[in-house]
């Protein structure tokens, strides 16, 4: 089942960007089908850190924006739509427009909406509005980003006070902080989260040994806290049916070898079958020798665009 991820919320510098980035690499270490788009088009963040995966759409066409469902209905996949700020009258529209939620519905694809927000009273009272407004009619994740402040009582009193109809689904996940330094140094480097954490060339800019760790932590975090809306992905995909086994013909009876002559005993020398994936930057593409560079699997999407 295809499942399109929304990824906003009204106020601007909540962090949608970084939970769009986290979605995509939880897909792609997890190996799941995966397609990102970018509706930000003041900031193309989610282009500028995997772009081998995103497409730009813009949500004030809807030429563009049917690309949402054209995605979703190709091919089982995880569509991950990185919102701007102040984008939900636009997404409404598409919505209500174009009958979204009812095709949706007939073609079997999932939508969830995960709400970002800081620990401001401004975007406390965005989001009484906005599960008032949707909280029923769709899953919805919210995300406290503890990286733009510590205090979420606002948050949550808005929370308590939105009545939702019976049966509605409605997550409350806190995304931890990272080191603030570490986090704009990944910026400045261009690096996924992968890169962050595995890229180590000697001769090119870098994270240190600790700033890789920290990320490392940070991350490792995150997902756990989205395996309790994501689990499902893994849940609902088929278990592999091993064949019957083909029928084994009756062994023939032992023959004794010929005598031979003694042979000196040879041995073949012994190779190093474990590969040493190096970190790959997915903006520069360069890599590191083995020596320098932790060994890693880089996780490739199914779905690629470039």
């Amino acid at each position: 089942m295809s499942t399109i991820h929304f990824v906003g919320g009204e106020k601007g510098g909540v962090g949608k960007s970084v939970v769009s980035r986290l979605l995509s690499q939880y897909c792609l270490d997890n190996k799941m089908m995966y397609a990102g788009l970018d509706a930000d088009q003041s900031h193309s963040t989610l282009s500028r850190f995997y772009p081998e995966y995103t497409q730009a759409i813009d949500l004030d066409h809807f030429e563009s924006a049917d690309r949402i469902m054209e995605l979703a209905i190709e091919q089982d996949v995880q569509v991950v739509v990185d919102l701007p700020a102040q984008s939900e009258r636009f997404l409404n529209r598409w919505m209500e427009e174009n009958g979204v939620a009812e095709m949706c519905e007939e073609m079997n694809v999932r939508c969830v909406y995960w709400y970002i927000i800081d620990d401001g009273m401004d975007s406390a009272g965005l989001l009484k509005g906005f599960l008032q407004r949707h909280g029923g009619s769709m899953p919805c994740v919210v995300v406290k980003n503890m990286g733009r402040g510590l205090d979420f009582g606002p948050a949550d009193q808005s929370i308590a006070q939105v009545q939702l109809p019976p049966g509605s689904e409605l997550n409350i996940l806190t995304l931890p902080v990272l080191h603030t330094a570490t986090m704009r140094k990944i910026d400045e480097l261009n690096f996924s989260f992968w890169g962050a954490e595995h890229f180590a060339d000697a001769s090119q800019p870098h994270l240190t040994l600790m700033e890789r760790q920290r990320t490392r932590v940070w991350v490792k975090k995150a997902f756990a806290e989205f395996d309790q809306v994501l689990a499902y992905s893994a849940a609902a995909a088929p278990a592999p049916v091993e064949p019957a086994p083909a029928p084994v013909a009756p062994a023939p009876a032992p023959v004794a070898p010929a005598p031979q002559a003694p042979m000196a005993q040879t041995q073949m020398p012994l190779t190093n079958t474990r590969a040493a994936y190096v970190g790959v930057s997915y903006e520069a593409g360069a890599k590191a020798s083995p020596s320098d560079t932790e060994t890693a699997d880089e996780p490739k999407s199914l779905y690629p665009f470039m």
